[in-house]
Protein backbone atom coordinates (compact mmCIF):
# COMPACT_ATOMS: atom_id res chain seq x y z
CA UNK A 1 0.00 0.00 0.00
CA UNK A 2 1.17 3.18 -0.79
CA UNK A 3 1.47 6.05 1.68
CA UNK A 4 -0.82 8.63 1.86
CA UNK A 5 -1.48 12.30 3.05
CA UNK A 6 -3.59 13.76 5.97
CA UNK A 7 -3.86 16.97 7.64
CA UNK A 8 -2.07 16.72 11.13
CA UNK A 9 -4.60 15.63 13.83
CA UNK A 10 -4.32 15.19 17.79
CA UNK A 11 -3.92 11.51 16.98
CA UNK A 12 -0.96 11.48 15.22
CA UNK A 13 1.25 13.95 17.84
CA UNK A 14 2.63 11.33 19.79
CA UNK A 15 4.40 9.52 16.35
CA UNK A 16 5.63 12.88 15.70
CA UNK A 17 7.22 13.85 18.96
CA UNK A 18 9.01 10.02 19.04
CA UNK A 19 10.68 11.17 15.16
CA UNK A 20 14.48 11.10 15.48
CA UNK A 21 16.63 12.00 12.98
CA UNK A 22 20.74 12.21 12.78
CA UNK A 23 22.09 15.31 13.55
CA UNK A 24 23.49 15.85 9.84
CA UNK A 25 20.00 15.55 8.56
CA UNK A 26 18.23 17.53 11.44
CA UNK A 27 20.27 20.80 10.82
CA UNK A 28 18.20 20.94 7.70
CA UNK A 29 15.00 20.82 8.56
CA UNK A 30 12.55 21.18 11.55
CA UNK A 31 11.86 18.03 13.77
CA UNK A 32 8.10 17.92 13.68
CA UNK A 33 7.14 19.05 17.17
CA UNK A 34 9.17 22.22 16.70
CA UNK A 35 7.57 23.00 13.10
CA UNK A 36 3.82 22.31 15.12
CA UNK A 37 4.29 24.82 17.86
CA UNK A 38 5.15 27.23 14.76
CA UNK A 39 2.05 26.08 12.94
CA UNK A 40 0.19 27.10 16.14
CA UNK A 41 0.86 30.45 15.80
CA UNK A 42 0.47 30.52 12.13
CA UNK A 43 -2.63 30.36 10.50
CA UNK A 44 -0.66 30.00 7.22
CA UNK A 45 1.20 27.09 7.90
CA UNK A 46 -0.98 23.96 7.49
CA UNK A 47 1.10 20.20 8.86
CA UNK A 48 0.41 17.73 7.02
CA UNK A 49 1.38 13.88 8.09
CA UNK A 50 2.51 10.99 6.07
CA UNK A 51 1.23 7.41 6.44
CA UNK A 52 1.84 3.89 5.42
CA UNK A 53 0.67 1.23 6.31
CA UNK A 54 -1.37 2.84 8.95
CA UNK A 55 1.65 4.23 11.02
CA UNK A 56 2.75 7.96 10.61
CA UNK A 57 6.29 8.00 9.20
CA UNK A 58 6.43 11.67 8.03
CA UNK A 59 5.59 15.11 7.82
CA UNK A 60 5.69 18.49 5.87
CA UNK A 61 4.13 21.91 6.39
CA UNK A 62 2.24 23.33 3.76
CA UNK A 63 2.82 27.34 4.13
CA UNK A 64 0.98 30.24 1.82
CA UNK A 65 0.32 34.17 3.46
CA UNK A 66 2.27 37.06 3.72
CA UNK A 67 5.06 34.85 5.43
CA UNK A 68 6.44 33.59 2.26
CA UNK A 69 7.13 36.60 0.78
CA UNK A 70 10.90 36.39 1.07
CA UNK A 71 10.23 32.96 -1.20
CA UNK A 72 7.94 35.14 -3.71
CA UNK A 73 5.47 37.66 -4.80
CA UNK A 74 3.56 35.39 -5.90
CA UNK A 75 -0.22 35.39 -4.09
CA UNK A 76 -0.70 32.12 -4.93
CA UNK A 77 2.39 30.04 -3.84
CA UNK A 78 2.91 28.04 -1.24
CA UNK A 79 5.85 26.54 0.31
CA UNK A 80 6.39 23.00 1.74
CA UNK A 81 8.89 23.32 4.69
CA UNK A 82 10.05 20.58 7.21
CA UNK A 83 9.39 17.51 5.25
CA UNK A 84 10.80 14.81 7.24
CA UNK A 85 10.82 10.96 7.30
CA UNK A 86 11.75 9.04 10.68
CA UNK A 87 14.72 8.13 10.65
CA UNK A 88 13.48 4.08 11.01
CA UNK A 89 11.34 4.57 8.01
CA UNK A 90 14.04 6.33 5.58
CA UNK A 91 15.04 4.73 2.13
CA UNK A 92 11.55 2.89 1.86
CA UNK A 93 10.74 5.68 -0.65
CA UNK A 94 8.16 7.36 0.98
CA UNK A 95 9.34 10.80 0.73
CA UNK A 96 9.45 10.68 -3.18
CA UNK A 97 5.83 9.35 -3.21
CA UNK A 98 4.91 11.99 -0.92
CA UNK A 99 6.45 14.90 -2.91
CA UNK A 100 4.80 13.06 -6.09
CA UNK A 101 1.52 13.00 -4.05
CA UNK A 102 1.70 16.87 -3.06
CA UNK A 103 0.41 18.55 -6.31
CA UNK A 104 -2.70 16.89 -6.56
CA UNK A 105 -3.65 17.20 -2.45
CA UNK A 106 -2.95 21.25 -2.60
CA UNK A 107 -5.06 21.43 -5.76
CA UNK A 108 -7.64 19.39 -4.33
CA UNK A 109 -7.43 21.16 -0.67
CA UNK A 110 -5.97 24.61 -2.32
CA UNK A 111 -7.75 25.31 -5.44
CA UNK A 112 -5.71 28.66 -5.86
CA UNK A 113 -2.61 27.66 -5.19
CA UNK A 114 -0.15 27.45 -8.54
CA UNK A 115 3.23 27.51 -7.43
CA UNK A 116 4.86 25.23 -4.95
CA UNK A 117 7.80 26.59 -3.66
CA UNK A 118 10.81 24.69 -1.78
CA UNK A 119 14.46 25.83 -0.56
CA UNK A 120 16.75 23.30 0.48
CA UNK A 121 20.28 23.82 1.46
CA UNK A 122 23.84 24.13 -0.95
CA UNK A 123 24.81 20.84 1.39
CA UNK A 124 21.95 18.61 1.20
CA UNK A 125 22.43 16.79 -2.42
CA UNK A 126 20.59 14.03 -1.64
CA UNK A 127 17.50 15.97 -1.14
CA UNK A 128 17.89 18.32 -3.92
CA UNK A 129 18.06 15.28 -6.35
CA UNK A 130 14.91 13.98 -5.15
CA UNK A 131 13.07 16.93 -5.21
CA UNK A 132 13.85 17.40 -8.77
CA UNK A 133 13.33 14.17 -9.91
CA UNK A 134 9.83 14.74 -8.65
CA UNK A 135 9.84 17.65 -11.18
CA UNK A 136 10.93 20.80 -8.86
CA UNK A 137 12.91 23.03 -11.46
CA UNK A 138 16.05 24.91 -10.15
CA UNK A 139 15.43 28.61 -11.50
CA UNK A 140 18.86 30.19 -10.32
CA UNK A 141 16.99 31.54 -7.52
CA UNK A 142 19.30 31.23 -4.03
CA UNK A 143 18.22 32.77 -0.43
CA UNK A 144 20.54 32.63 3.01
CA UNK A 145 19.33 29.82 4.88
CA UNK A 146 20.32 29.00 8.76
CA UNK A 147 22.91 26.93 7.76
CA UNK A 148 23.95 28.26 5.08
CA UNK A 149 22.92 29.21 1.35
CA UNK A 150 19.85 27.47 -0.36
CA UNK A 151 18.58 26.92 -3.70
CA UNK A 152 14.97 27.87 -3.86
CA UNK A 153 13.03 25.46 -6.36
CA UNK A 154 9.98 26.03 -7.61
CA UNK A 155 6.78 23.69 -8.88
CA UNK A 156 4.22 24.63 -11.35
CA UNK A 157 0.82 23.60 -10.09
Amino acid sequence: MANTLTFFNEIHRDALNAFYLPQEQEKFTAMPSDALKKCEKDQGRHPVVIEANGKTVGFVVLHKGENIQDFTANPNAMVIRALSINHSEQGKGYAKDAMLQLPLFISKHFPEVNELILAVNFKNDSAKKLYEKVGFVDRGQIKPGPVGPQYVLHYDV
